[in-house]
């Protein structure tokens, strides 16, 4: 089977982009090696992981300033290059994301001083002296993707990066972007499991030459599953497709899976990232793992060949609409959506906020506390058009809760819309309406 590790493997080289970027056609995401869906290992296992990998043809390795308690994954990964050529090696490191929990959400910028402070601060951590592929790790929708770029090019010109990459980006988002400066490679999830990139994504970044480096090939570990063990005994148990009901339906996909894989003599992980890998010459996954083993069996994928038929019947083992997930959680989430209202260009987020309620309408008034708690929940997670109204609540009071609310806000990053008009209202004696310029102006 092509289980075991094959010493006559050999991992092709491919280009990612149109500029040149020559990779390992299958590449090593790092960030597990300092934990997330698992405990961190050890130092020097995690450097003989990346030292077996490149001696075993993988070239490509990704890092992010956000991995690892204090910036664990880069100085792991910086600390593995000194016992490997440098220039024989392709290094992707991301900045942008500055803070994530998941009861507040993400935090993320991307002003042109944070880029360029973040790409300091990992060349340092790194110890090199040029970074081959930076990312931006999620968008930062309230600087302009030009701003970003901008800076992103100026240290492709200083000769401090030589390619720049996008993660989790709209189409719209990618397109302006390119058009600043080239994309090289775009990394988003897409696996057997998750495919929402093919509609758009992909024949996005075709069109363009961009490369698409995929993580979470595996569907997060999915395919890497030993049906005989029944539960999956780590930290992903936290994921819907792990979790519960969904997990004993899922099940039934694995075995799915498994059946096929028996057929090409291959593990189910195997026949994964080779169906994953056969999408194109310009897809580079990025498997990662911590163990030895999963390695060379990642690194067998390559001799399992697929016809366009043995990929459809790989495809019809996953149905799209059978895959179990909680209702209402998003996995792949791209940037939130922010648009322009009316042709002047005042651009606002996709979804609004309506605060009549908070000061009482249908219902009791909201405490002040907790009116702006909500209001900045809604900031915190994307949303930064507000409306309120003179009008709403006695006094006044829903102006005066915005008021405050707005003053633990960045003023500049949030769209407000009041209104003016109606003196008085009641169900006895109907609408008081006044539009005179002089009470416009007061």
């Amino acid at each position: 089977m092509a289980a075991d590790h094959d010493q006559s493997i050999l991992i092709p080289r491919v280009k990612l982009g149109n500029q040149g970027f020559e990779v390992s056609k299958l590449g090593f995401g790092c960030m597990g090696l300092t934990g997330n869906y698992n405990d961190p290992v050890p130092e020097d296992v995690g450097l003989s992981i990346i030292k077996h990998a490149f001696d075993h043809g993988v070239t490509f390795f990704d890092t992010s300033d956000f991995y690892g308690t204090n910036n664990a994954n880069e100085i792991l990964v910086g600390k593995a290059l000194k016992q490997l050529p440098r220039e024989k090696v392709q290094l992707a490191t991301k900045f942008g994301i500055v803070k994530f929990d998941y009861s507040s959400g993400v935090v993320i910028n991307g002003t042109p001083e944070y880029v360029r402070s973040c790409c300091e601060a990992s060349l340092k951590r790194l110890d090199v002296e040029y970074i081959d592929l930076y990312y931006q790790h999620r968008i930062d929708t309230f600087v302009p993707i030009e701003d970003t770029m901008g800076e992103l090019k100026k240290l492709v010109e200083e000769g401090k990066i030589k390619y720049i990459g996008l993660s989790e980006a709209s189409p719209d988002t990618i397109r302006r972007a390119n058009a600043v400066h080239p994309i090289t490679a775009i990394q988003m999830e897409w696996s057997l499991w998750t495919r929402d990139i093919e509609e758009e994504i992909v024949p996005l970044c075709r069109e363009l030459g961009i490369g698409i480096v995929p993580y979470s090939p595996l569907g997060r570990g999915f395919f890497r599953w030993q049906g005989s063990c029944g539960k999956y005994p780590c930290k992903r148990a936290s994921i819907p497709r792990f979790s519960g009901e969904n997990f004993d339906k899922n099940k039934k996909l694995y075995w799915n899976v498994e059946k096929v894989a028996e057929k090409h003599e291959c593990t189910p992980a195997q026949l994964a990232l080779s169906w994953i890998l056969h999408q194109g010459d310009d897809v580079v996954p990025i498997p990662g793992t911590t163990k030895i083993k999963n390695l060379d069996n990642n690194i067998g994928c390559i001799k399992v060949k697929l016809t366009n038929e043995y990929l459809q019947e790989i495809s019809a083992a996953v149905p799209i609409n059978e895959r179990e997930v909680s209702i209402g959680y998003q996995e792949n989430k791209f940037e939130d959506q922010k648009m322009k209202l009316g042709n002047q260009g005042f651009e606002v987020s996709k979804l609004g906020f309506g605060c009549m309620g908070l000061s009482g309408s249908y219902n009791d008034p909201v405490t002040e506390d907790v009116g702006i708690s909500i209001i900045k929940h809604a900031f915190d997670h994307g949303v930064t058009f507000f409306d309120t109204s003179d009008l709403y609540g006695a006094n006044n009071a829903n102006e005066n809760l915005v008021g405050n609310a707005l003053k633990q806000l960045p003023r500049e990053k949030v769209q407000l819309a009041t209104k003016f008009g109606t003196v008085k209202f009641d169900f006895s004696s109907g609408l008081v309406i006044n539009g005179t310029p002089e009470y416009v102006r007061s």
